[in-house]
């Protein structure tokens, strides 16, 4: 790689040489609101060149930051979007399991209410009712 750098930098260097001896003429240069003093065409057009070459280069610069940032924020919004779905898909979640039946309801039913509570009301609610007339149900303690 530093090779074919070294052999561009060679050319355009000669180029630049036959090109300063190929047009070997003063001329004026009128700048539009000053004069510059004579000079030679070739060291003109190589000093044109290198300043075409440098804006040419900064706007190419700016114009890939530009770019560059817009394919960042399109890059974000799509990354956005994915998280607010990734929310929304949460949130429902949420929402299924705050809904959800608890274990007793989903073993003993919605309706289940502790018969022995309607059969004997002052009853003490942990007391096992053994008449055969009710089904109770007993809450463990772990």
């Amino acid at each position: 790689m530093r090779i074919l750098l070294l052999m561009l930098l060679f050319l355009s260097f000669a180029y630049s040489l036959g090109l300063v001896l190929a047009n070997n003429t003063e001329v004026g240069v009128n700048l539009l609101f000053s004069q510059a003093p004579t000079m030679n065409l070739g060291l003109l057009m190589i000093l044109c060149l290198i300043l075409g070459i440098v804006i040419g280069i900064l706007l190419a610069l700016l114009i890939f930051r530009v770019l560059q940032n817009k394919w960042e924020i399109s890059r974000l919004q799509k990354a956005n979007t994915n998280l607010q779905e990734q929310i929304t898909q949460a949130n429902m979640v949420i929402d299924r399991q705050a809904n959800a039946p608890t274990v007793e309801e989903a073993v003993y039913g919605a309706t289940a209410v502790n018969v022995q509570d309607k059969i004997m009301p002052n009853a003490h609610p942990n007391a096992n009712v053994h008449d055969g007339s009710s089904l109770t149900k007993q809450k463990r303690d772990y």
